[in-house]
């Protein structure tokens, strides 16, 4: 079977062309995670993978649970997933979509995992300095767990950084039982 973010790719593609082409990025963005959200809850898994409803009324019962906060575009978009079988695949197209999105408006959102919780100013420096190295605009997500001893694990799409005690502590491990 294939990959799911192969199978996600050129429906995010479309919708963020779509989205584009109506100055509607936000508003798809918003929506798409929400039907991301959807998607994922156990109930409604249950519901999708249901041999006794059709693909038609899979996405009205969707499209009702989601409620006045999918426009018609989006809609449509959803009917059309009904109809290929790609619901389930949402939480893979806005994750794409947001990657698509990021890139287009020139920005990053990094996930910076440190062992303790940074100051204000700790916080402005590293977005500085990511922001010379990746010429974008960065936003920063802090995250806190104590279990890295010290150091920061920074992490920006596929990109990750770990410069923690307890990754030095790993890779010394890894070297020395090699």
């Amino acid at each position: 079977m294939a990959e799911v973010s192969t199978i996600a790719r050129p429906y995010a593609k479309a919708a963020f062309e779509h989205a584009t082409e109506g100055a509607e990025l936000s508003q798809w963005s918003e929506a798409l995670a929400l039907a991301a959200a959807v998607t994922s809850d156990p109930d409604m898994k249950q519901l999708l993978a249901s041999p006794a409803l059709d693909s038609a009324k899979k996405a009205e019962l969707f499209i009702d649970v989601c409620g006045a906060d999918l426009n018609d575009g989006v809609k449509n978009f959803i009917t059309i997933l009904a109809e290929n079988k790609r619901l389930a695949a949402l939480p893979a197209i806005s994750q794409a979509f947001e990657v698509m999105k990021a890139q287009k408006e020139q920005a990053i959102d990094v996930q910076v995992i440190t062992a303790f919780e940074l100051t204000a100013e700790q916080q402005d420096i590293l977005t500085q300095k990511l922001k010379i190295k990746w010429q974008k605009e960065v936003s920063i997500i802090q995250q806190v767990d104590s279990s890295l001893i010290g150091g920061v694990i920074i992490r920006a799409g596929d990109l990750v950084i770990d410069d923690s005690i307890r990754g030095k502590l790993t890779r010394l491990a890894e070297a020395v039982n090699t």
